[in-house]
């Protein structure tokens, strides 16, 4: 059962007392507890359903082409945008971790945080339907939206173009170091352009640090 906090944050969360208080366990807790049931499934449902959430937001909101609307959307939808939402409102908190887990900083681990945000989605849409979670996710996601997420073109994509433009060699990325233990790791990636520099960045998957790294390249260079 859920713990007397847990199920008042998720209620006030949901704007509803959860059904089925062993489903919305199961989209808090982490395969390092040992449990017999973690949030991976409703993880993969609570993806494809906040999917659909930002891109019907998006089609009715916004009158870009497709291009433009899949920019955002992969934006908006991404781990660092769902570990950002499930931090802002405090999901680490209630999240079920094994003590190793949780030593290692697996509460404000972007990859955990992320994954339990669309388990939350997928726990919602399972116990109380598509409607009731398509309110929750503009709500948490309202000032994503409104706001400049996915607005820019993608940093790694920027730096492609200034490449070309400038007439120089297409970026390169290698990874200088992965560190931590699987379900709190850290990746530090390294882009270098021929002739002109090199930046690092470090974040919890390589994609991102990818990103990231592509994001101070531009700003040291561009």
């Amino acid at each position: 059962m859920l713990a007397p906090e847990a199920h008042a944050f998720l209620t006030d969360l949901a704007g509803r007392p959860p059904v089925d208080e062993a489903l919305w366990l199961e989209a808090l807790t982490h395969g390092s507890t040992g449990a017999a049931r973690d949030y991976q499934r409703l993880e993969f449902l609570g993806d494809r359903v906040l999917g659909l959430v930002i891109a019907e937001w998006l089609h009715a909101a916004e009158t870009g082409d497709e291009g433009r609307l899949s920019q955002r959307l992969n934006a908006l939808v991404s781990r660092a945008t769902c570990a950002r939402i499930a931090r802002g409102i405090g999901l680490g908190t209630h999240i079920r971790l094994g003590k190793q887990a949780r030593d290692d900083g697996g509460a404000d681990s972007d990859n955990i945080l992320g994954d339990v945000m669309e388990a939350v989605i997928g726990a919602s849409f399972v116990t109380h339907g598509f409607d009731a979670t398509r309110t929750m996710v503009r709500r948490l996601w309202a000032d994503a939206v409104g706001g400049q997420t996915g607005q820019r073109k993608h940093p790694k994509s920027a730096l492609q173009e200034w490449c070309a433009g400038n007439r120089r060699k297409m970026p390169e990325y290698r990874l200088v170091e992965r560190s931590g233990p699987d379900h709190a790791a850290r990746f530090t990636v390294a882009v270098a352009v021929h002739g002109v520099g090199e930046a690092e960045a470090s974040a919890g998957s390589k994609q991102e640090a990818e990103t990231l790294a592509a994001a101070e390249f531009m700003k040291r260079f561009g």
